[in-house]
């Protein structure tokens, strides 16, 4: 093949190197922390030193969604992730991994996070939680989605320490029996939360009470999605005040097409935990034939250069 292409086509090959700085940022952060981390930066050099800079990770989506990484290894990036951000950090989102360890490390690192997002995130503790949420006061977004682990004593730390939540979601899967009733969280949400904008509560165990709090509570309330809270029952003066104060109300029995996870009820009241989210921002790597070995200590393993291949489902080593 004639390695010079005809005038007629010249145009049609580009050298990436030769694009703008900023258009090929736009085009790595669409790849996510994990590709980055792993392929992108070993391209060349000026994409390396370009994946180096911090405004590359004020954004860290992680997640393992049936992974072929191991946890540590995907914990172990992440904290190289937010070291990289060297404390720009502002959203992180975390699925099928991390525990209080690793959230406390992004906290204690990332003063200016303003949005944290946790998905399945089972081996973090109520203790971890609430120490965190003390160490964030600026967060405006938090959501805490099917980390089952969780009682609502972490969730009420968040609002108590922090007060310029804007959008808060606390999702569980909703079930109809047995008949149980709680309201803590919507009074903490009631008591602490004033400049609130959007909250979901799916399948919360709150009742009429509860909802009033909120209402009474946040008054700039302008979505509020209580899909699956089987103990609200919006009838009467209740029901007219919802329709008049939240612009976007999505009630019980509303439908849950457009839900990002599995919304089936278990009418026994229990759930297997079984769910796909759908919605995960990182490729499954399906079609990467190289993943990368980490070293114990993540401090050590700027460059990334050692890896293993996957070949016929085994690991070897170069």
């Amino acid at each position: 093949m004639d390695p010079h292409p005809p005038p007629e086509l010249a145009d049609e090959f580009r050298n990436w190197l030769e694009l703008p700085r900023d258009v090929t940022a736009s085009i790595l952060l669409r790849l996510g922390a994990i590709d980055i981390l792993t392929s992108a930066q070993m391209v060349c050099s000026p994409w390396r030193n370009l994946c180096k800079d911090p405004s590359m990770w004020r954004t860290v989506h992680m997640c393992n969604p049936h992974s072929h990484w191991d946890i540590s290894d995907l914990e172990t990036m992440c904290r190289h992730a937010v070291d990289r951000s060297c404390g720009q950090l502002v959203d992180i989102y975390m699925e099928y991994l991390g525990d209080d360890d690793l959230l406390r490390h992004i906290a204690d690192s990332s003063s200016q996070l303003k949005r944290l997002r946790l998905v399945s995130c089972h081996d973090i503790s109520d203790e971890g939680l609430s120490e965190v949420a003390a160490k964030l006061p600026l967060l405006e977004e938090v959501d805490i989605s099917y980390c089952f682990a969780l009682s609502n004593e972490p969730l009420k730390a968040l609002c108590r320490f922090c007060p310029h939540l804007k959008s808060f979601k606390f999702n569980n899967p909703g079930f109809k029996t047995p008949y149980f009733e709680c309201d803590e969280v919507a009074l903490a949400i009631a008591e602490n939360l004033p400049e609130l904008r959007r909250l979901q509560l799916f399948g919360n165990v709150l009742t009429n009470d509860g909802l009033q709090a909120i209402l009474d509570g946040c008054p700039h309330l302008e979505s509020l999605d209580l899909r699956q809270c089987f103990n609200v029952k919006l009838g009467g003066n209740l029901g007219r005040r919802c329709a008049e104060q939240i612009k976007d109300l999505r009630r019980p029995h509303d439908s849950t097409d457009d839900y990002e996870f599995n919304a089936e009820i278990d009418d026994d009241g229990s759930f297997d935990g079984n769910y796909s989210s759908g919605l995960s921002d990182i490729d499954h790597l399906s079609d990467i034939d190289r993943y990368y070995e980490f070293s114990d200590d993540y401090e050590d393993y700027d460059d990334f250069t050692n890896y293993r291949k996957f070949n016929d489902g085994d690991f070897s080593f170069d």
